[in-house]
């Protein structure tokens, strides 16, 4: 083996590593959306070489926002493309493909982002796409100090790191969706015990059907303007009070 291809081997050894260390991180079901994109932000730049700053761009409605960053200059630089609407990480989001530059090299193109990025002391941008679903897409942007450009190799492997996240944050978007889910079927089960509660009550003093029970709690509910739950749990708890 060549000392060419021992270097790319070791390369690789530590992405796969890097990798697996990341699927074990996004496996942390107790972290929220938000503190997932935040830890993924902070991973990356151990990952791709001459990755100096690191951050997140979430679109929505043709907005972007910056939802997680490694240092507050690399907000700072997401902020000037989203206020002049273009740069590559918006470039990388609406296209879908990976966008790298030498920011000398588009200095012509962009001007006021090659402007900013001097300022920053950014000389080597990398944007990839990332795609949740269709809720959530931006793009994960790495800044370099380095004149470097990020290689053909960096780009391939910030590829395999977003392809990995993606998997990773819609699986973890499916188990919070299933958590809302069923918070939402506790809540109507604790909302339907109560109004049947409250009728079950109504049928027995005043001997009416349970649709006729129904309806006085639904005429009470509407002459106050008041949520057929509050009314039912409240005629309850005034009931329980004097038993």
């Amino acid at each position: 083996m060549t000392g060419g291809q021992e270097r790319l081997s070791a390369r690789l050894d530590e992405v796969t590593v890097a990798m697996e260390s990341l699927t074990a991180m996004l496996d942390h079901q107790e972290l929220d959306l938000g503190q997932m994109l935040q830890a993924v932000c902070e991973h990356v730049v151990g990952v791709v070489a001459g990755a100096d700053m690191a951050s997140i761009t979430l679109v929505r409605d043709g907005v972007g926002e910056t939802v997680a960053s490694t240092d507050q200059r690399a907000v700072n630089f997401d902020r000037e493309q989203y206020r002049i609407g273009d740069g590559p990480c918006l470039r990388a989001a609406e296209t879908g493909a990976p966008v790298r530059v030498g920011v000398g090299a588009v200095a012509d193109l962009w001007p006021q982002f090659a402007s900013a990025a001097d300022e920053l002391g950014v000389a080597s941008f990398l944007a990839a796409p990332l795609t949740v679903d269709g809720d959530i897409s931006g793009a994960m942007n790495l800044f370099g100090f380095g004149e470097h450009g990020f290689s053909d190799l960096e780009v391939k492997i910030l590829e395999l790191y977003t392809a990995t996240v993606v998997f990773g944050l819609r699986s973890a978007r499916r188990y919070f969706d299933a958590q809302e889910l069923v918070a939402q079927l506790n809540r109507a089960l604790d909302t339907r015990a109560i109004i049947d509660q409250a009728k079950g009550i109504l049928m027995a003093a005043h001997r009416i059907t349970a649709e006729e029970a129904f309806q006085r709690l639904v005429k009470r509910s509407q002459d106050g303007n008041r949520k057929l739950y509050d009314v039912a749990a409240e005629f309850v708890a005034a009931v329980s009070s004097f038993t």
